[in-house]
């Protein structure tokens, strides 16, 4: 809330919240100016304005407006469910003259009809569209996730501002000092730190720049950094509802952002497992388990990730060139007869034993691999031993994980992850039905297409001498950001610096003919850009 309002005071917009980071005056003062009309925005969450105070303060006020944002929080099948949202329909009761208006970047159809049905009253829709051209899309098959995450950042973003995601709060502590310890600037965020710390962490990621910040999910609502050059995942989310929102704080400011994501077996399993264990009842299982589908099936497909992603929300595209299958398309290969090979293992295994066991031991069994739990079970001698040496352990490990995808195999996490076929694994074992899968890019091909197209993509280059005005605009920024307690982004983004390296205004009037410099920021600031400019001229 703070960093919205010093964005808009910037503006020249008279903007206040209420929070419990301000002391008892300054909510006088606040609350003081919105009975007297002097505001024109105010920020509070729903749990303040759920409260008697809050309400009957709104009650002595002028109100024009109720905007709602993330409004796909009332949801209660969302992948972000608040209940206070639920509750705001109070705002339909108490005040039915104030129109309303609720907003959010990530919600599919039904999440669309719940907030009309539940925030306001006979509401028109406007959607926008959920392209992002400017940011690309990759999804890489987990081997070592933190040294692939290392190579990723440093080949690729050096210096850059980020966001990396995982699943579980231990894990975001031991990559931060991970990345630490290899020369990355990173700080963690998550739900278990003490809240002055999580705090000055979230403040210092805002405000410095080329900074990492490593975060549970509950990193992220109401972030509005611009220059986030990229969001890794180390974990699949749950829905796509998730991944879009996550991924779309990268590159607000236009320019070229990446969304990269390790994805394996594990993350299946784990995701499952999580929705199973959950104490929710059964509509919302099997809700969650179709999001999950859905995400299983952006993270296994062949074809545009975009078309896929745009595709849950309801709008259609054509293929975008800018994500990792449009850049390299993977190979598509007929997998029906090793997938045979593979389901007709995990049955001979369970049969000659009288139980299950995991994916490691299967491959093994089709490898023909003589280990030591082989012998022990006598699984050389089954028919299947030794079936499926062709394949690496890597090319039956990716068959698998999109088999699980299919719902041809399950994985029972409350028995070790032992594998268990499924009734849609009787038709392929029966030669009803085909299974088409896609090959796994080799690594080193794909970084090296991927640096390749990032130059590509890449902002035009500077000139020798626009660049280096360009570094002493951003020096100017941080001094003057620091000045005002304000993140750079709020003085003036990399996009306007960089437009002002290369066109040198000097006039005001030229100056404020560029994008981002409005008539405030050019009363604010213009004399002291074009004092700089001028230097650089003499």
């Amino acid at each position: 809330m703070q960093d919205q309002v010093a964005a808009l005071s910037e503006l020249g917009v008279q903007a206040a919240f209420l929070n419990s980071t301000l002391r008892a005056a300054e909510i006088a003062e606040v609350e003081r100016r919105m009975r007297a009309g002097t505001i024109d925005l105010v920020y509070v969450a729903p749990e303040r304005l759920l409260g008697d105070r809050t309400l009957q303060l709104l009650d002595q006020c002028r109100l024009a407006l109720f905007a709602i944002d993330e409004a796909h929080c009332v949801s209660q099948w969302g992948h972000d469910f608040r209940p206070e949202y639920g509750q705001l329909s109070v705002l339909r009761e108490r005040f039915p003259d104030v129109p309303r208006i609720a907003l959010t970047a990530t919600a599919d159809v039904p999440t669309r009809r719940e907030i009309v049905e539940r925030l306001l009253t006979n509401a028109r829709s406007f959607v926008a569209s959920f392209y992002r051209p400017n940011i690309r899309y990759r999804i890489v098959e987990k081997r070592e996730p933190r040294e692939q995450l290392l190579r990723f950042i440093n080949g690729e973003h050096p210096g850059d501002s980020g966001i990396v995601y995982c699943l579980a709060r231990r894990s975001v502590d031991e990559v931060a000092e991970f990345l630490n310890q290899h020369g990355i600037e990173a700080l963690p965020y998550h739900a278990g730190m003490d809240s002055a710390t999580r705090a000055a962490n979230q403040s210092r990621f805002l405000r410095e720049e080329g900074l990492v910040i490593v975060a549970t999910i509950a990193f992220g609502m109401g972030i509005d950094k611009p220059d986030v050059r990229f969001v890794a995942h180390l974990d699949m989310p749950r829905s796509i509802e998730g991944y879009f929102q996550e991924t779309g704080r990268s590159g607000r400011d236009g320019e070229p952002a990446e969304a990269w994501m390790t994805y394996g077996l594990q993350d299946v399993v784990q995701q499952r497992r999580l929705i199973e264990l959950s104490e929710a009842d059964a509509t919302y299982k099997r809700l969650s388990g179709a999001k999950l589908d859905a995400m299983l099936g952006l993270a296994e497909t062949g074809d545009c990730r975009r078309v896929r992603l745009l595709a849950y929300f309801g709008e259609t595209s054509e293929p975008c060139g800018n994500c990792d299958n449009c850049l390299e398309p993977p190979e598509r290969w007929d997998a029906t007869e090793p997938a045979r090979m593979l389901l007709s293992c995990v049955y001979r295994c369970t049969q000659a034993s009288g139980f299950g066991f995991a994916a490691t031991h299967v491959i093994d069994v089709l490898r023909g691999k003589p280990t030591d739990k082989v012998a022990r079970f006598g699984h050389e001698r089954l028919s299947t031993f030794g079936i499926g040496s062709e394949l690496s352990e890597a090319e039956w490990r990716l068959l698998l994980r999109q088999l699980v995808a299919r719902h041809l195999v399950d994985v029972d996490y409350e028995r070790y992850n032992v594998l268990r076929l499924t009734a849609a694994s009787r038709a392929v074992l029966k030669g009803e039905s085909r299974v088409e899968v896609r090959r796994s890019v080799a690594p080193a091909r794909r970084a090296r297409k991927s640096r390749a197209d990032a130059r590509a993509q890449a902002p035009a280059m500077l000139a020798t001498g626009d660049a280096a005005l360009f570094e002493r605009l951003r020096e100017w920024r941080a001094e003057v950001a620091r000045a005002n307690a304000v993140p750079a982004y709020v003085v003036f983004n990399d996009g306007t610096l960089r437009a002002i390296a290369r066109s040198r205004p000097d006039s005001l009037r030229s100056l404020g003919d560029i994008s981002g410099v409005g008539a405030k920021k050019l009363e604010r600031y213009g004399d002291q850009n074009l004092r700089l400019l001028s230097g650089a001229r003499t």
